[in-house]
């Protein structure tokens, strides 16, 4: 199975005032297809050749170190788009992923504050994320590069991209605005709850 660019789920402009169209095409079409170029090429002759994303990204973890940085990144992509809506965040949750984050994290205003501090508190290129965990609890982690969730036995729900190219154009140093933007007005919460439901 070879990785492909996947087309974005709204307009370049869609995301606006709080992603740009110009994010959105230099991060879309400049290093997401550099992580899928990268990544075909990588994969030929490996053992992983014709195996699904997921399979890929946890098999190559801690064995083929340029494979896994290409395929984790492909796969952090193909969902950090869909991760995103035009109008979104809010304060309104589908019911029951409402009351998991109650009951596993404080509240949705609890998680927006520490969900936004880890993609601070993550020094350098790396994501933060909001998964299930092996026990099946809600966690808040951060991960450097492309590293996710999936290598460590957790599911992700939700991740929001801090490498500087994910923010710089439209924030330049300032992740933590960038962050609050994300929580409060782009987070596709629809597609969180899709995830948590196949949990």
């Amino acid at each position: 199975m070879t990785f492909t660019l996947p087309d974005l789920p709204y307009a370049y402009d869609a995301l606006a005032p709080y992603m740009s169209k110009e994010t959105l095409e230099y991060h879309h079409d400049k290093h997401h297809q550099a992580y899928v170029t990268n990544g075909n090429n990588l994969l030929k002759g490996t053992e992983f050749e014709g195996k699904p994303l997921e399979e890929v990204v946890k098999g190559s973890f801690g064995k083929n170190a340029p494979l896994f940085n290409n395929a984790a990144q492909h796969y952090n992509h193909i969902e950090f788009w869909k991760w995103m809506k035009p109008n979104g965040g809010g304060d309104k949750l589908p019911g029951r992923l409402e009351k998991k984050i109650t009951e596993d994290l404080g509240g949705l205003e609890k998680f927006k504050t520490d969900f936004a501090a880890a993609g601070v508190g993550q020094f350098g290129s790396g994501w933060a994320w909001l998964s299930v965990s092996k026990d099946g609890k809600l966690e808040i982690t951060k991960t450097p590069n492309g590293e996710n969730p999936l290598v460590h036995g957790g599911t992700p729900l939700l991740g929001v991209d801090v490498w500087e190219h994910s923010y710089y154009i439209d924030y330049r140093n300032k992740r933590p605005d960038y962050l609050k933007a994300f929580v409060d007005h782009l987070i596709n919460w629809d597609y969180v709850d899709e995830l948590f439901s196949k949990v």
